[in-house]
């Protein structure tokens, strides 16, 4: 019996709409954007804070700045100096948040690695949400409004996806 349902989806496929109908027709508890705020919440940070990070990550160089930050690589791992909150963390949180939600049960969780975090758990079902290119273009019209590269703009965000999903989880995002 599945307890938790992870939905990947490609950007502007209609994902996050199709779990917001199964988590109200199941009466679930959705984890969407409550995702976002309860990482916010933990890491003791505004909202906006962590939606910025959302499904994001570091640039390259982070981790040594990160480090210097903290007085360099030896003092980095016991240091109690306070870093804001970062892609790392935030994707930790959210993990954290999921797993959590999985072993309550009656969870629906969007996006942000899910399938990775929770893919030893056999009381998890995992889908993922894709849709033609037309279509996608035609929601982010809807949503945007006219003037944009529709086409640049879901490649982008896909990539980032990608990006999140590799270098956190060490996964092809679409496997």
């Amino acid at each position: 019996m599945f307890r938790t349902i992870t939905i990947s989806r490609e950007y502007a496929s209609g994902g996050g709409m199709i779990a917001r109908m199964i988590a109200e027709r199941l009466g679930w508890n959705l984890l969407d954007a409550r995702l976002v705020e309860d990482v916010a919440r933990r890491a003791r940070v505004p909202t906006q804070a962590a939606e910025r990070l959302d499904e994001q990550t570091d640039p390259w160089f982070y981790p040594l700045v990160k480090g210097l930050w903290r007085g360099g690589f030896e003092a980095a791992p016991g240091s109690d100096v306070p870093w804001p909150l970062d892609a790392q963390t935030m994707a930790e949180l959210a993990a954290e948040i999921m797993r959590e939600a999985a072993r309550g049960g009656k969870s629906v969780v969007v996006g942000r690695g899910g399938q990775c975090v929770l893919r030893d758990r056999e009381d998890v079902f995992h889908v993922s949400i894709f849709a033609p290119l037309h279509q996608k273009m035609a929601r982010l019209q809807e949503r945007l409004g006219p003037g944009h590269d529709y086409e640049k703009i879901l490649e982008e965000k896909d990539r980032q996806r990608a990006t999140y999903i590799k270098r956190f989880y060490g996964e092809n995002w679409k496997d």
